[in-house]
């Protein structure tokens, strides 16, 4: 400590000077930030929220503090949009949910929250687009604006699911890093994993990702994780503790659509977890041309955020996983080489 009773810690990479003796939630409050929303790691160890209030900084002590941020918006109304419910003798949507980890949902589009131009066209795509879960990435306070709109203050973690992810990390232990600091700051152990090779291509690193996958299951979480288009990786992820798998339908952010539907329909054949295609689909029909080959649902950002009207093709996207999955639960017909008629023959005038 100083003469003049201050202290030396940096917070989020910046040197900062401040009152000895302040609590990590005294700091909180001075920087501008609510305590209960945030997460802080201290000297690499995630503090418990529950205990911010006894912790005090010490001099020389490295923080980071965290919350949620857009990436891969007043408040998103419902959980998800109703599933249109069909006459007749066609399958009725509203009975058609899923489960990953133990919870169950009607909607299987995922939709991300980055890449938008304001958080009010977010939240009106993620009220499109039905989805009940929305993927979120872990980022430090703006600790110079503290005033910065966070994502909880317009999309509420209780009425929609979060899913934090590891967007950007290309080691394991970085991104089980975030994933802690993740669960701290909002108490969620379902996760999407990604541990990416390199910058380019943003392919996923496979020996980063098991790694990552089996210390994260060790430690209770319920990591849903981005992977290659491998069936044998697959089969690997969902052995040391993945709980769902995401292949690639295409590099990500690329539009190109599902590239490469053998060995994900091979995915899906050969795992007992939920298979969702993460990456890739740049439109509706590709959406459900993923639904088509089995998958469980799918997962997007960018098809949405860079359309030229993101709302409208939220709407789209949630049509078309719909069409997808009702059309793979109705059974396809059989391809022919030459025509069939559809008329009767007989009686023909």
């Amino acid at each position: 400590m100083s003469v003049d009773g201050t202290i030396s810690i940096h917070i989020n990479g910046e040197h900062r000077r401040i009152r000895d003796g302040l609590t990590l939630a005294e700091l909180a409050s001075e920087l501008g930030f609510v305590p209960e929303k945030v997460a802080v790691e201290r000297n690499l160890e995630v503090v418990p929220r529950s205990t911010l209030a006894q912790v005090r900084v010490e001099d020389g002590d490295e923080l980071e503090i965290v919350h949620f941020v857009g990436g891969g918006d007043h408040p998103v109304a419902g959980g998800g949009g109703d599933h249109p419910v069909a006459q007749g003798d066609v399958a009725v949507l509203d009975d058609d949910s899923w489960t990953v980890a133990g919870r169950t949902f009607r909607s299987r589009l995922i939709v991300g929250t980055g890449k938008y131009k304001s958080f009010e066209q977010n939240a009106a795509a993620v009220s499109a687009s039905g989805a009940q879960i929305v993927t979120v990435a872990v980022r430090r306070v703006n600790v110079s604006d503290p005033k910065a709109p966070m994502l909880t203050d317009y999309i509420d973690p209780k009425v929609i699911t979060y899913l934090p992810n590891t967007a950007g990390c290309f080691t394991g232990e970085d991104a089980i890093r975030t994933l802690r600091l993740a669960r701290e700051a909002g108490g969620w152990d379902l996760v999407k994993l990604e541990v990416l090779g390199e910058a380019r291509t943003l392919y996923p690193d496979m020996v980063e990702t098991l790694r990552a996958t089996e210390i994260l299951a060790k430690e209770g979480f319920k990591p849903m994780v981005y992977c290659v288009d491998d069936p044998i990786a697959a089969k690997r992820l969902e052995d040391v503790g993945a709980v769902a798998i995401m292949p690639l339908g295409a590099p990500i952010g690329s539009g190109l659509g599902i590239q490469n539907r053998v060995t994900i329909r091979l995915i899906v054949e050969g795992t007992n977890l939920p298979v969702l295609v993460d990456a890739g689909v740049g439109t509706a029909s590709e959406a459900a041309q993923a639904m088509e080959l089995g998958c469980t649902g799918v997962l997007m950002n960018t098809a949405i955020a860079e359309a030229k009207d993101p709302v409208l093709m939220a709407a789209a996207m949630k049509a078309g996983v719909e069409a997808g999955r009702m059309a793979y639960r109705a059974g396809r017909m059989g391809k022919r080489l030459y025509a069939d008629p559809s008329s009767p023959l007989a009686g023909l005038i």
